[in-house]
């Protein structure tokens, strides 16, 4: 005869009650302090993006946007703009079609801003338009000082429209602004990567260039607001100068390295020297050669004089070219031999 399954106990019942209980309420408070934790990220990312906007505003730049969207629950508290619009009058200015700014809530000091869709970048009367696949820039925050620092990296960035586009696999850069710094100091500091360059148009060396970075420094004081001409017065007579500490591109068999020292001159015209050093220097020659740009019979000339100007690269060994490089007078010379005039930098006012 089969016995009927009895009913727990109520002193068991009583028990797995105010277990189910000593369970629940942990993860109640858990639940309401995340969700207070999250609604305080939200709030303080808007409040700061607003306060950046009118700080800014009342420097003269121009910022607008569509209406604010918050959002990001549970792990990010995040503040979608769309059209977002910086520019800094007679200067440059940015847009996009959205911008979603974030603070993930394992990491409250940082700051993530991603532009999305089409965009466009102006600098002086030149309007540059892009794209990417993905682009993020991360920002510190600390209490009651901007950001000084920023990351940005891209993947499938499209510099151009049409036919005349430039294509960029990857391209990271790093830039540290020091408002305080003094003459000779380091007041902004730029670190550029790009890889896997599709140029529009052929080169001698080919449209592919492989490998591209830059790193340099400008040395302060920088000047505050003012018109551009003003402001670019005020740096060079205050002994400001960019160092461009290293300039490398790599294309095919060609490798060129460039490190210089610029200012500005009294027409506040870039003037300087450095120096310039081409591994693969005969394949160079050869190219600019086959595209017309050195006569045959300064190609033949060069050919012969290669082997007794260069010398083994400490690195790698192979037969490098080292040439001193000077800007003077909007003349690009190499060796004392100009090589071209450059175009007037015009600064708008």
């Amino acid at each position: 005869m089969t016995r009927k399954p009895q009913d727990p106990s109520p002193r068991r019942r009583h028990r797995a009650g105010w277990w189910l209980l000593g369970l629940a309420l942990p993860l109640a408070l858990l639940g309401a302090g995340h969700a207070v934790l999250w609604r305080l990220a939200a709030q303080r990312l808007e409040a700061g993006f607003h306060a950046w906007a009118e700080a800014r505003r009342a420097q003269g730049w121009q910022v607008a946007h569509g209406p604010p969207s918050p959002g990001g629950w549970p792990l990010a508290a995040t503040l979608a703009l769309p059209a977002p619009r910086v520019a800094v009058p007679g200067a440059a200015g940015w847009q996009a079609e959205a911008l979603m700014l974030r603070v993930r809530l394992l990491r409250p000091g940082t700051l993530e801003a991603e532009p999305e869709g089409r965009q466009s970048l102006r600098l002086g009367g030149a309007i540059l338009p892009f794209a990417a696949g993905r682009i993020l820039a991360t920002l510190p925050l600390e209490a009651g000082r901007a950001p000084d620092r920023a990351t940005v990296t891209a993947t499938q960035l499209r510099i151009g429209t049409g036919a005349e586009a430039t294509a960029v696999e990857a391209a990271s850069a790093h830039l540290a602004t020091a408002p305080d710094a003094r003459e000779g100091e380091a007041a902004l500091t730029l670190s550029l990567s790009l890889d896997g360059v599709m140029l529009p148009l052929a080169t001698p060396l080919g449209r592919q260039v492989e490998a591209a970075t830059l790193e340099a420094v400008m040395t302060g004081p920088l000047p505050g607001p003012s018109l551009l001409p003003a402001r670019a017065m005020q740096w060079r007579d205050s002994g400001g100068a960019l160092e461009v500490r290293a300039l490398t591109l790599r294309a095919g068999e060609v490798a060129a390295s460039a490190a210089a020292t610029l200012v500005l001159d009294a027409a506040l015209q870039p003037m300087g020297a450095g120096t310039l050093r081409i591994a693969g220097a005969p394949r160079l020659l050869e190219a600019l050669g086959a595209a017309g740009l050195v006569p045959p019979r300064t190609a033949t000339l060069a050919r012969g004089l290669l082997p007794l100007l260069s010398r083994p690269d400490p690195e790698t060994g192979q037969p490098t070219l080292e040439v001193p490089v000077t800007l003077e007078n909007r003349t690009l010379s190499a060796a004392r031999i100009p090589l071209a005039r450059l175009p007037a930098l015009a600064l708008p006012e």
